[in-house]
């Protein structure tokens, strides 16, 4: 369950710690208090999108951290993001910047937004005000059946073998061309495969040829050079090359070796010079003998060089690329060339898959269907102990063309009076209904999910009466499973509460600021009276504020079970 909630500079808020109890928490206030802004606070430390307009004025950041208690380590959530509890607590945090950088922990290990949000959603489950419009978009009912239904497996057979028939279907439709378009692309195909295979491309040869033309272009400084360097190491007519000299300069001195150590160093370093210029001489002559020019050759260089480049404006940027497109393009014309085989062998696959999505989607629907009838039973028995014990509810379905969902169309409708037809939400539901059938579906859905905690922020939008007491009892019988944070603006449900917290807005150093402090008994029946009667606060108020609260702890100690 959610422990502790710590907030600093979240809006109004400068700072805040929120210690939650298990079962039910209520939070109060005038409106504009700052309750959301709670809300609003702990979807920011689990991962939901925030705006900079959440950081109070002046703040260069924001800081919010939850801590968990109870936390079963077996989450698959947990193991995904690399998250574990120490001893069943977890500590989440983000650390949010004015210019919007976050910095998101959990343990104090570091973890993405994304990564915080999934483990945040696998422990705590907000229900805001709009979810309601998300009950009413008819498009949202078949995730909402299939959430319930758990049809994951079935779902994933289905979209394997939907996926692979849209696949066919979009290969059979790229082979579907007309005979002039056809012959059109495999005239284009033959010409620019004759042109790449008549250049005989050699992956790697542009290197070898350019640098041979740079050698080509260069031919009269390469003669000169290559024989000036020839001469002066391996000498010509007139005379030794240095080559020579050094040869015997290395004889004058060997007589010398035997009177000590200096002069057989010294002869060494000459043998090794005479070695090394004997090698170097060796290599420029040979050089010098293996060049040949020709303008010949140095023309077809050229133009092969020629062709590479208006090669390579086609067809790719290196020889390598252009054997890859020539490559593709024989693979290309083989397919066009023999499509009509083609064809007839996916038209066959395309019947086979067709087939095999159909049976896939049935058994689908199949499972939908007996899920419906349990939802239907569950959400009616909800209903029931919310006021509604005439209502209907069905869940509709109608047959529709297999997408990546199915083929069921689903939609939920309802009946709110005796005599009255089954319609669709938006046109039966009011806003004081509305609030009760979601929170009836929450309640079976929550049934089926790990989190340890949900919240609700103003959700009894509309609730009062006797509707509004059967709210309360609800969210108390779900409080014995599960803990419950509601922001609430009734009384009947604020009495039911095992903690009750009170949002207040005030100044200070010429500031707005919001305290959260929770409320002692005395203090609970003051809040009570005042959601009963406003400003106009009476001893009646007061007496009967403190009934409501005798009530509701009688009916958690015996009618909750």
């Amino acid at each position: 369950m959610l422990q502790l909630l710590h907030i600093e500079n979240i809006a109004v808020i400068e700072r805040a710690d929120i210690a939650f109890a298990r079962g039910f928490n209520a939070l109060t206030g005038e409106t504009g208090a700052g309750k959301s802004i709670v809300i609003d606070a702990l979807g920011a430390v689990l991962g939901q999108r925030t705006s900079r307009d959440l950081l109070r004025t002046g703040a260069s950041n924001a800081f919010v951290s939850a801590a968990f208690d109870g936390v079963d380590e077996r989450l698959a959530a947990l193991a995904e993001n690399g998250v574990a509890p120490e001893d069943g607590t977890l500590l989440l945090s983000r650390e949010l910047y004015a210019d919007g950088k976050n910095v998101c922990r959990a343990n104090g290990r570091p973890i993405t937004v994304a990564q915080l949000r999934a483990v945040g959603t696998a422990l705590l489950n907000i229900h805001g005000q709009h979810e309601g419009t998300a009950l009413l978009d008819e498009g949202q009912h078949l995730s909402y059946l299939d959430r319930f239904a758990r049809a994951d497996a079935h779902l994933a057979a289905y979209g394997a073998r939907y996926a692979a028939l849209r696949e066919t279907r979009r290969e059979l439709d790229a082979l579907r061309m007309d005979e002039a378009e056809k012959a059109r692309r495999v005239d284009t195909l033959k010409h620019q495969i004759a042109e790449l295979e008549r250049a005989e491309l050699k992956d790697g040869e542009e290197e070898g040829l350019l640098a041979r033309r740079n050698i080509l272009r260069n031919a009269e400084r390469f003669i000169a050079a290559i024989g000036e360097a020839d001469a002066c190491l391996n000498g010509g007519d007139e005379g030794g090359g240095a080559a020579s000299a050094v040869r015997q300069a290395a004889d004058a001195l060997r007589p010398l070796r035997s009177l000590g150590d200096e002069f057989v160093a010294l002869s060494e370093r000459l043998e090794s010079l005479y070695s090394e210029a004997y090698d170097l001489a060796a290599t420029v002559r040979d050089k010098r003998e293996e060049f040949a020019f020709s303008p010949e050759e140095l023309d077809a260089v050229e133009s092969r060089a020629d062709l590479l480049y208006r090669l390579k404006k086609k067809y790719g940027g290196t020889v390598a690329e252009m054997l890859d497109y020539l490559q593709r393009s024989r693979e290309e014309l083989e397919r066009i060339e023999y499509a009509d085989d083609r064809a007839a062998r996916l038209e066959k696959q395309l019947g086979e898959q067709t087939a095999a999505v159909a049976e896939a989607a049935r058994e689908l629907s199949a499972e939908r269907a007996r899920a419906a009838k349990e939802l239907e039973a569950a959400i009616l028995r909800e209903l029931r102990e919310l006021d509604m014990p005439k209502v209907r509810f069905a869940v509709d379905f109608a047959e529709q063309e297999p997408d990546e969902t199915g083929m069921d169309a689903v939609r939920f409708l309802l009946s709110a009076n005796v005599g009255e037809d089954l319609k669709p939400l938006h046109r039966i539901a009011s806003g004081g209904e509305l609030a009760r059938i979601m929170l009836a579906m929450k309640n079976v859905f929550a049934a089926q999910e790990s989190v340890m905690t949900m919240v609700f922020d103003e959700v009894d939008a509309g609730v009062s009466g006797r509707a509004a007491q059967r709210v309360a009892e609800k969210l108390a019988k779900v409080s014995r499973e599960k803990q419950v944070l509601c922001v609430t603006h009734l009384p009947q449900l604020a009495a039911m509460a095992d903690a009750h917290f009170s949002v207040e807005k005030g100044e200070a150093d010429g500031r707005t600021l919001t305290r959260v402090t929770e409320l002692d008994r005395e203090a609970r029946i003051g809040e009570l009276a005042r959601l009963t009667g406003g400003e106009l606060m009476s001893d009646a108020m007061r007496r009967g504020a403190e009934e409501l609260l005798d009530a509701a702890e009688a009916f958690k100690r015996g009618g909750a079970q």
